[in-house]
């Protein structure tokens, strides 16, 4: 039997039911999964009992293992990161606002698994935002405007040392190993308008945070510029939220959707163990 596949109705990801991650996957499966993840940019697994072994085998499947640069990983899987907020942690919600994750890189992730091991009885929703809709609804004249241009991509805003996250975080108490370091200073040039690799499908890439300017333009104008593409970007006709279940494996597509933490379930722990799909040079 095939997989079962449940579009979620909104402007992008699916439900996927009859296959257990588990167990080794066919070739077959694996290509009926990419091309399921290439349609709906985001796929969730309900009802998988996985471990940190299972989980680095599926996202194999797709890439090899991304960086994640600012995350200490969990005790012997140096390619898992745990995403951890205690019942009681009151510091600032993780990644709460508005991204692709590692944008700021030369080869961004293609892709990033989250697998739900404790997940609060409501709140704590993840919400995606399909950035090819997006780039469908601008005005003409904006979407010509940006077609050639080139976003500055840097983590300085949160892993620098006067970061966020940097040397003046008050991070008691936080459940999450966040760390920090001068790297996060570097700067790439991504466009901002990118062609996907795989669909050949027009998109927006990466959003304020990760994006500090725009190339060839002053801080000003460029930031003018990007609050005009953001709110395009973010609107909630390209929305889609996914509610959480235990034992639930999210994978989503970096290339083509941005996505963002909600809270709402205080008193309650959340943990999450997360990998990340590397650029793949042959997908």
């Amino acid at each position: 039997m095939g997989l079962e596949i449940e579009p979620s109705g909104q402007a992008c990801g699916a439900t996927v039911r009859g296959v257990d991650l588990r167990a080794s996957l066919s070739a077959e499966t694996v290509a009926e999964i990419r091309t399921q993840w290439l349609e709906h940019k985001v796929l969730s697994f309900p009802d998988q009992i996985l471990n940190d072994d299972d989980q680095g085998r599926f996202t194999q499947y797709f890439g090899p293992f991304g960086d994640d640069p600012f995350f200490d990983p969990v005790d012997g899987h140096p390619n898992v990161a745990a995403i951890h907020r205690g019942a009681d942690e009151t510091t600032p919600l993780f990644a709460e606002s508005w991204h692709s994750d590692w944008s700021f890189q030369q080869f961004p992730p293609d892709g990033t698994c989250l697998y739900g091991r404790v997940i609060p009885p409501a709140g704590g929703d993840t919400l995606f935002a399909n950035q090819t809709k997006a780039l469908q609804s601008l005005p003409p004249e904006l979407r010509a405007q940006i077609e050639t241009l080139n976003g500055i991509h840097s983590a300085r805003l949160s892993y620098a040392p006067d970061g966020m996250y940097g040397e003046h975080d008050d991070a008691a108490g936080r459940q999450m190993s966040i760390t920090y370091d001068e790297s996060a200073y570097d700067t790439q040039l991504h466009p901002l308008v990118r062609t996907h690799p795989e669909t050949g499908e027009a998109t927006l890439y990466s959003t304020i945070g990760y994006i500090i300017g725009i190339d060839g333009m002053t801080e000003a104008d460029a930031r003018e510029l990007l609050i005009s593409i953001y709110h395009h970007q973010i609107d909630e006709a390209v929305q889609y939220r996914h509610v959480w279940e235990p034992n639930m494996l999210v994978m989503w597509d970096n290339r083509c959707v941005l996505h963002r933490a909600t809270g709402g379930y205080e008193g309650h722990e959340r943990l999450l163990h997360r990998t990340t799909i590397g650029y793949n040079t042959n997908p």
